[in-house]
């Protein structure tokens, strides 16, 4: 199949699926996905993209993907990156009809979080664990996976899961985040460690999955070198020139419930599938790589 009959479609043209679509729109593909109807709150948004050559639909619980039997027609690949609510998973609650019905489907991805594992107490976890999410959205987030998986079974659908770590990139970086006087501390918790992924190597990692594929497999995805986040931080100051914010001991520090929820979990995250099975080869493999070339 030629690469200009290749069409990805993204519900939900996000951070992460932005990335990967204009990766693969540079390859030559055709490339379509939603946006909330809400979205033009964010400045001309879908006039960005349209620019770009991306076509966009409107989509969200409230707002089913309009006439999706035709939309979803010729699409050959599609990613979804639309977080489960209380509900559940909006796309597959409202589009599992016309998904199922795509003829020329040769791979699908759905875009969930290390968040599944729970808490390790700082031990591995490996795609193939056991899952024990902590936080309500992690239990919707275990539940979307199980969903899309079942599609593999009941209807031959390619569908990979992608249990990406925390994600950052350009504009969005504990630089980012130091520049705009938003981090007013580093909070100290010896032994407390977070996985990262730098949103260029997520695309990378879905692309090599594109190229082969293989219908029910699970992906973590982040790079080698888990570390607390007061040592990034202090690294991020250290680049930007900066003296680092006040250290503060994990009980004293003010958090958003939001926040607190992220440190519920402790645990290292393996990523030696995506190596060794996808044979990617990070970009940006530690966090000191990818800080430096956002700098």
């Amino acid at each position: 199949m030629s690469h200009h009959s290749k069409h990805l479609f993204c519900f939900g043209l996000g951070f992460s699926a932005l990335v990967f679509a204009r990766r693969m729109m540079a390859l030559g593909w055709k490339v379509s996905g939603t946006i909330r109807p809400d979205s033009d709150k964010d400045h001309g948004k879908r006039e960005r993209l349209e620019s770009e050559g991306i076509v966009v639909y409107d989509f969200d619980r409230s707002v089913p993907l309009a006439e999706a039997s035709t939309v979803l027609g010729d699409v050959t690949h599609i990613l979804s990156s639309v977080p489960p609510g209380k509900e559940g998973d909006c796309v597959l609650q409202l589009h599992a009809t016309e998904i199922t019905a795509c003829e020329k489907l040769e791979w699908v991805g759905y875009l969930s979080t290390t968040g599944v594992y729970g808490n390790r107490d700082g031990g591995v976890v490996f795609e193939d664990d056991p899952l024990s999410p902590s936080s309500p959205r992690s239990k919707q987030r275990a539940q979307a996976e199980k969903e899309w998986l079942a599609l593999v079974d009941a209807h031959d659908i390619p569908v990979h899961i992608f249990r990406l770590a925390g994600i950052y990139g350009p504009g969005r970086s504990p630089l980012d985040s130091l520049k705009s006087g938003r981090v007013k501390q580093r909070i100290d918790k010896p032994g407390h460690i977070f996985s990262r992924i730098h949103v260029e190597d997520i695309a990378k990692v879905l692309e090599a999955s594109v190229n082969h594929p293989r219908a029910g497999r699970i992906y973590n995805v982040c790079d080698n070198a888990p570390e607390e986040p007061s040592k990034v931080t202090t690294y991020a100051s250290q680049l930007l020139g900066i003296d680092p914010p006040p250290l503060v001991s994990f009980d004293d520090a003010e958090m958003s419930p939001m926040a607190k929820t992220f440190w519920l979990d402790n645990k290292r995250v393996d990523n030696s599938r995506i190596i060794n099975e996808l044979g990617v080869k990070l970009d940006y493999p530690d966090y000191q790589s990818g800080l430096k070339s956002l700098l």
